[in-house]
């Protein structure tokens, strides 16, 4: 911490770091087990409401409101599941967009849809006002402390490396490889998905709950595809080879906006520069001890490519 306070990164950002640490293991389940799904930002804004009005209509404390998102989160995302991740790859990754989208747009016109069944039902025009449209909830408290986010995510690290040396675990890298070979030796590859999909759910969930009791402020702008593509880009930049690559590549990317404050309007231009970069030389991303080497040894064959072209020019 005082290392990152001695380069100008305040607690709040120290903060926001963890989150997005917290949103790369939630997409890594998922591409761990071979499947490309966006959905992410959708759970995370299920997950940001429901903990936000447990805390905040029901004076519920902030563990009580992380659990309630996670179980918000991962109980919708079971009917989506089921038919959604029968779908592979690009098709995969488009339906779950599709459902980030809906959220986003079920979030804006919430209030108006209870209200016109409440007419409908009782035949009086009454004005509902729960999650306020598109300006969101305002007024959160701020109850997520550093140490609640270090705990979580070293929590989660734990339970994710114990569930790769599970039965389980075994069965989502057989998946990942050859999900007709998976299935052709007994493992039961739509169980394994579903449950895969609701446990990132939980994830984001809980990462939106963090999340809103931070910034003290939600509108379902804020989960749109820029945060799910965001949540993505966590993973890609620290590898998804081993747990530790998305926590940092979360970390980074969020530690870069702060880091990078004197570029003020090229800071968004110099992020996308990196990341494109970090998927040419280094497609394993940063925690990629294979990539590094291969990268090493593609330098030292120009360097004596070059050292033996010099005497034949001269």
């Amino acid at each position: 911490m005082n290392f990152l306070g001695s380069i100008g990164i305040s607690e709040a950002v120290i903060q926001f770091m963890l989150v997005n640490a917290i949103l790369g293991l939630s997409i890594y389940v998922t591409l761990y087990t071979g499947m490309f799904t966006l959905a992410n930002a959708g759970f995370m804004a299920i997950g940001a409401y429901t903990g936000v009005l447990l805390t905040q209509q029901l004076d519920w404390p902030l563990w009580a409101g992380v659990i309630g998102g996670m179980v918000a989160a991962g109980v919708i995302a079971v009917p989506i599941g089921l038919p959604v991740l029968r779908l592979r790859d690009i098709y995969l990754a488009i339906a779950t967009i599709g459902f980030g989208e809906v959220v986003r747009i079920v979030l804006l016109n919430f209030d108006q849809i209870v209200s016109s069944l409440i007419e409908l039902t009782t035949g009086e025009r009454t004005r509902f006002a729960l999650v306020n449209g598109a300006r969101g909830i305002r007024g959160i408290p701020k109850l997520t402390e550093t140490w609640h986010l270090v705990f979580f995510v070293l929590l989660l690290a734990y339970v994710l490396y114990r569930l790769h040396r599970s039965r389980l675990g075994r069965a989502m890298a057989a998946i990942r490889q050859d999900e007709l070979a998976a299935a052709n030796m007994g493992i039961d590859v739509v169980y394994v998905k579903n449950v895969v999909f609701v446990l990132g759910a939980m994830i984001a969930g809980a990462a939106g709950v963090f999340s809103g009791h931070l910034t003290r402020i939600i509108t379902p702008d804020a989960y749109g595809f820029s945060q799910a593509v965001d949540i993505l880009a966590f993973a890609v930049l620290g590898g998804t080879s081993t747990l530790v690559g998305p926590i940092v590549g979360g970390m980074v990317l969020g530690a870069l906006p702060e880091v990078l404050r004197f570029m003020q309007q090229y800071r968004g231009l110099f992020n996308g520069l990196v990341l494109l970069l970090f998927i040419v030389y280094l497609p394993g991303g940063l925690i990629n001890p294979a990539g590094w080497s291969s990268l090493w040894r593609q330098a030292r064959r120009e360097r004596s490519s070059q050292g033996e072209t010099l005497p034949e020019a001269s």
